[in-house]
């Protein structure tokens, strides 16, 4: 047997309850054959993987807090520290219902090679909690973070772990997080990344993911001999990722028709109207139904993005897909409609928005395919970037920060390409992103020792 099929063999055994960390395992060391068989009996001898796929340290605590009736609730929060063989661990605290220890893990497995791929001095990590932060008051979010990280705050700091948003942990959140940090500690450190502008935040973050996959996206498209403009794109997601995604589309001359949330999706054939969009998500933190209320061209359909058998937003005819929302949106359904559709490209907005079988029936079909952990790597990027300025005591300008994401995404598809062709794999970008993340990783790691 294999080396690597001995690891993922006893990590199945090892993490049987948690399907998202075996899922993003398995895609990981499969793509990685090439370069594991190269380097089997030292990689055996040194337990290599073995290290790479259990974390450092796991974190799990209670969460008590009062809400606004007087009563007592109580979540489960955590921080997966993975690795920190290349820099601090980095990586965002979700708060979403869905969070247990497997989510964490799978998200803090990707995320080591995600920071990778940066080329910044970031190790992986991730975070979060039960917790929804959906229909609270401000008064009642407080409340859960500040309870959060009076746990939190002994195991993270500036030089050893810097965690960010996520999924529910938007800028409300990171400053009610940061404050309690702070009065805590006494310390006023770049512990947190996503902070306010008035508290150390870095321009551009908040554009910075969305920014970002439309970056590596028209840097895929042009090594590929196609241009980005005039392109129709089918989008998934109405948060930070998507509306960004979108505004940066327009920006290059793209498209964008469509954008959902969990109750529905809107199809707008004349483009989707950023203004709006930002109004009814940012300002009013309302639901798309307002969306197609307030213009004329739009089409409001009831139910999730992605049901199986094509539907919801990989149903509209597209050139280039974005899965902006959450893990295992886009399944076999959906890319086989993507296919039959005409689509030649898709890039990954979210963390593993696609399922492997998927992705498999997508790279068969000679889609252009972008995985998550490059795609939109620009948020972690521009949250290492914040760090930097943090440490300079120096705040950087929006086209400073912004030329720097073009660069590290356009230095990420190029590394991933190359690593590609290096071994025998070129177009697969799904394993050229593992190995280039993986090569930076494993020298830091065997540098070091068995640590």
């Amino acid at each position: 047997m294999s080396y690597v099929d001995e690891v993922l063999e006893l990590v199945k055994k090892k993490n049987a309850s948690e399907p998202e960390f075996l899922q993003a395992v398995e895609e990981v060391l499969n793509s990685l054959r090439p370069v594991i068989e190269k380097n089997e009996e030292k990689y055996r001898k040194e337990a290599l993987l073995e290290r790479l796929t259990e974390p450092e340290r796991q974190i799990k605590f209670r969460v008590p807090w009062v809400d606004d009736k007087g009563q007592v609730q109580v979540n489960t929060g955590y921080r997966v520290q993975f690795n920190s063989a290349i820099g601090p661990y980095k990586g965002g605290l979700r708060l979403h219902p869905s969070v247990n220890t497997g989510i964490i893990k799978f998200l803090g497995f990707e995320q080591i090679f995600k920071n990778s791929l940066t080329g910044l001095p970031i190790g992986g990590g991730k975070g979060g909690a039960d917790f929804d932060p959906k229909g609270k008051s401000d008064r009642e979010v407080m409340a859960f973070c500040q309870s959060f990280m009076t746990e939190l705050c002994k195991y993270i700091g500036a030089d050893t772990d810097v965690p960010a948003g996520d999924i529910g942990t938007g800028a409300r959140e990171i400053g009610f997080m940061y404050g309690q940090y702070k009065r805590i500690k006494g310390l006023y450190e770049g512990v947190l990344t996503g902070k306010g502008l008035s508290y150390g935040g870095s321009l551009a973050r908040t554009e910075a993911t969305g920014y970002g996959l439309l970056y590596l996206t028209d840097e895929m498209l042009k090594a590929n001999g196609k241009d980005i403009k005039g392109k129709t794109i089918a989008v998934s997601g109405a948060g930070n990722v998507a509306i960004y995604a979108i505004q940066k589309a327009q920006q290059l001359g793209a498209k964008p028709v469509t954008c959902s949330d969990s109750t529905g999706w809107i199809y707008d054939p004349e483009g989707i109207d950023v203004a709006l969009l930002k109004e009814i998500k940012e300002v009013k933190r309302a639901r798309l139904t307002e969306y197609a209320a307030a213009r004329k061209s739009a089409e409001y359909h009831e139910g999730r993005s992605a049901q199986g058998a094509g539907s919801g937003v990989w149903s509209v005819k597209c050139d280039i897909a974005l899965p902006c929302a959450t893990q295992n949106e886009l399944d076999i359904e959906d890319a086989k409609a993507l296919v039959a559709n005409g689509c030649f490209a898709v890039a990954e907005g979210a963390n593993m928005p696609t399922t492997l079988e998927a992705t498999k029936y997508l790279q068969e079909n000679k889609i252009l395919f972008a995985p998550g952990k490059a795609a939109n790597a620009g948020g972690v990027a521009t949250s290492a970037l914040e760090m930097s300025q943090n440490s300079e005591r120096l705040s950087w300008t929006f086209e400073e920060v912004d030329s720097k994401l073009q660069n590290i995404m356009v230095n990420i598809f190029r590394n991933l390409d190359d690593a590609a062709k290096r071994y025998g794999v070129e177009g697969d970008y799904v394993a050229g992103a593992n190995i280039a993340g993986f090569e930076k990783v494993v020298n830091a790691m065997e540098a070091q020792g068995i640590v």
